[in-house]
């Protein structure tokens, strides 16, 4: 077996044998289920002139819990570098597989694949819990807001970006460990990251100044893949969004690679 192959499978069997791995999975699919769920039931057409008159993006909407699941994707990516270092298994791991840069991708690769299959999990039952909740809301194929389907183009490609969403920012979650060395420096270091902006754009005044912000921040351009309406209106668009996003993980993955490689373990 090479040792691309064996370094997989060592991180994918560390990564399925820690107990956290399946509660953080499980939280990250519940948390974005319920989130979605309450969010979607909360909102109806009875502040709209007319119900179609809403022109309420239902695919974003069902989708609004990412926010909340996407801690979960944090948490692993951080663990999967941090918790090693926490341990000091990540000499045993190194004294396996020498090459540092061959242990960082598989587990990158191990931890992007765990959390896309949770994402996948997460998204296709919140788009199921949003088709049964709309209509009570008002939100009716007669007004113009035809059952959700992940067989609709717009809300297809809605989902998979949220998708990706979560594996990108578990990803640069796992740069930033690698970095730091350390689990609660990585996860508090990119949850304020990806939460700060949001926080504060709101208190701008210069709508100019607004929009560089929500343009350019990781969680305000990465969440613009859930939009399916008025994208011209965007500060980014859904593509480009994640785009952005991808870059910042990969490079929080080649910093922290680079310092992963340098330095001793």
């Amino acid at each position: 077996m090479s040792a691309p192959a064996s370094a997989l499978r060592a991180e994918w069997t560390k990564l399925r044998t820690l107990p956290s791995t399946a509660w953080l999975l499980l939280a990250l699919t519940a948390a974005t289920v319920a989130v979605g769920a309450a969010v979607t039931g909360s909102v109806d057409t009875s502040h709209c002139d007319t119900p179609a008159g809403c022109a309420e993006d239902t695919p974003r909407l069902a989708l609004s819990g990412v926010q909340a699941g996407q801690v979960a994707a944090v948490v692993l990516g951080a663990l999967a570098v941090g918790g090693e270092y926490a341990t000091g298994t990540i000499a045993a791991t190194l004294a396996a597989v020498p090459r540092r840069a061959t242990v960082l991708l598989a587990k990158a690769a191990v931890v992007g694949a765990a959390v896309a299959a949770a994402g996948t999990a997460a998204v296709l039952a919140s788009l199921a819990a949003a088709r049964l909740l709309l209509p009570r809301g008002g939100f009716t194929a007669a007004h113009g807001y035809p059952p959700l389907s992940p067989a609709d183009g717009p809300t297809a490609r809605a989902a998979l970006g949220t998708v990706l969403y979560l594996v990108l920012v578990a990803l640069l979650s796992l740069g930033a460990a690698a970095a730091l060395r350390d689990s609660a420096g990585a996860i508090t270091g990119v949850l304020t990251v990806l939460w700060i902006v949001p926080a504060v754009t709101p208190f701008v005044g210069d709508p100019a100044w607004r929009d560089r912000l929500d343009r350019y921040a990781p969680m305000s351009a990465g969440l613009a893949a859930r939009s399916t309406r008025a994208l011209d209106t965007l500060p980014i668009g859904p593509w480009a969004g994640l785009g952005l996003l991808a870059a910042y993980a990969a490079a929080a993955l080649a910093i922290g690679g680079a310092l992963f490689t340098a330095r001793d373990a």
